[in-house]
């Protein structure tokens, strides 16, 4: 099994450094999820400043800054409820949580059981870390 050679990061831009400071700047690669591009985006941060590359659209520009700063993400999963008919529901956050947050919305969900029947679209739950849950099927 051949090993690879150790290289210095690249960094985006221009932006030049010591070998000893290339710590001190942080360069993360995502793919962007907002538009149907798809673009690969290097974001850098140095200090306060953000750099976004390969952004095709400000969407683009807005998703890498927002990601490395506050990334946050859509939550689907389903609560348990009281009927043999359907003893599970699909669910859905209203909006983005904080990604750091996630785990602890599941919790809360888990805990949770459902004893009335909802439609589409209904609030199953309310205010989960600012988003609520709502459900995605039908029970009637």
């Amino acid at each position: 099994r051949r090993r690879r050679a150790f290289s210095w990061p690249t960094i985006p831009g221009n932006m030049t450094f010591s070998r000893k400071d290339w710590h001190k700047v942080n360069v993360t690669e995502m793919v962007g999820r907002v538009c149907p591009s798809g673009c690969r985006l290097k974001v850098s941060r140095d200090g306060d400043k953000i750099d976004v590359q390969g952004a095709k659209c400000k969407r683009g520009v807005a998703f890498g800054t927002t990601e490395l700063t506050n990334p946050t993400r859509s939550l689907t999963t389903t609560v348990d409820t009281a009927f043999s008919d359907m003893p599970r529901l699909p669910v859905k956050t209203s909006c983005e949580i904080p990604k750091e947050h996630l785990l602890d919305a599941m919790k809360t969900i888990r805990a949770f059981k459902l004893s009335e029947r909802v439609n589409t679209g209904d609030v199953v739950i309310k205010d989960v870390f600012g988003a609520d849950i709502v459900a995605t099927a039908d029970m009637n």
